[in-house]
């Protein structure tokens, strides 16, 4: 009988498959508040959330965010995606080819990872992992509304160590991003925290959305970020205005966020990558997305005192 690659001894095909990249792996993301020279002196790593360029082709994409000014691509691989995750060894070398034509990468894969025993879940990991992809964001987790909160924290607690443990095997980091709404776990960052508190940042990090903080903390979202600061390994970049009692996204610079939090960001030197989103959109040309994509990227690098490339 033929044997699965991931029943007994999958773990070994893991890690090895992850070797095989490891030339071409991505520096792991420094430690929060680390003020090494080293550190102090690394240019900030931009990327694009190319969900609103899935019309470009591979090259057209590289080509378009390299003269745009970004370091890389966060990359969806999930339903309706770029990459689709059963069919991720044949799709994501050619896009990591097209990418690395215009030295970019894929700085975060956008997944719906969110249990590690899931063998397509598995591949699709173990293939990024093999060609050099450092950074995966995992798929939603929800509360169940009939359930108490502490039994379910319980068992998000259970999934999130296996996945921990899967992403050590591999050498890649799962990260986790905030969303806001009542249905969504880490929404409100303190269970977030209680959950990976004690995980390593190189296994399970925060992808930190100051947008979607700021919308379930108002003016506290100070206090969100002091509280996950230590455990960030991405952040996020999008804007909203409240709208008849809802959240609304809007340009980067044009509504609630407040240019307090980029200040903080220089103060702290936060070595991880910056990921530019542009939800706001309505479903335009990619000539008009690449607009929206280009002026909010200079707002932001306005913001961080950063000059253009």
């Amino acid at each position: 009988m033929k044997t699965s690659l991931f029943q007994p001894g999958r773990r070994q095909f893991l890690v090895a498959a992850a070797a095989l990249g490891s030339a071409a792996c991505l520096r792991a993301p420094a430690v929060a508040g680390d003020r090494t020279p080293e550190a102090a002196v690394r240019p900030i790593q931009f990327c694009a959330f190319e969900k609103f360029l899935q019309d470009l082709s591979h090259d057209e994409l590289a080509d378009e965010l390299a003269e745009l000014g970004f370091n890389g691509v966060e990359v969806t691989a999930r339903h309706g995606g770029r990459i689709t995750a059963d069919r991720a060894e044949e799709q994501l070398p050619a896009l990591v080819d097209a990418l690395a034509k215009r030295n970019l990468e894929i700085t975060v894969l956008t997944t719906e990872v969110n249990r590690a025993d899931d063998p397509t879940n598995e591949k699709l990991l173990a293939t990024a992992a093999k060609l050099g992809v450092k950074r995966y964001r995992l798929g939603w987790f929800k509360y169940d509304d009939n359930r108490p909160i502490p039994a379910q924290l319980a068992d998000f607690r259970k999934q999130l160590l296996d996945l921990a443990a899967l992403n050590r095997d591999l050498g890649v980091t799962g990260l986790w991003q905030n969303h806001c709404g009542s249905e969504y776990v880490g929404a409100t960052i303190w269970d977030l925290h209680q959950l990976i508190h004690d995980v390593p940042k190189a296994e399970i990090a925060s992808a930190f959305d100051i947008r979607h903080a700021t919308v379930e903390a108002g003016r506290s979202w100070p206090r969100l970020y002091q509280l996950i600061k230590p455990h960030i390994g991405a952040l996020y970049v999008k804007d909203f205005v409240w709208a008849d009692d809802r959240d609304k996204h809007v340009p980067f610079g044009e509504g609630r966020v407040d240019p307090a939090f980029f200040e903080m960001l220089q103060r702290d030197q936060l070595n991880v990558p910056i990921s530019v989103h542009v939800e706001y959109l309505p479903r335009g040309s990619a000539q008009e997305n690449l607009q929206a994509i280009a002026r909010d990227f200079k707002r932001l690098r306005e913001l961080m005192q950063v000059a253009s490339s």
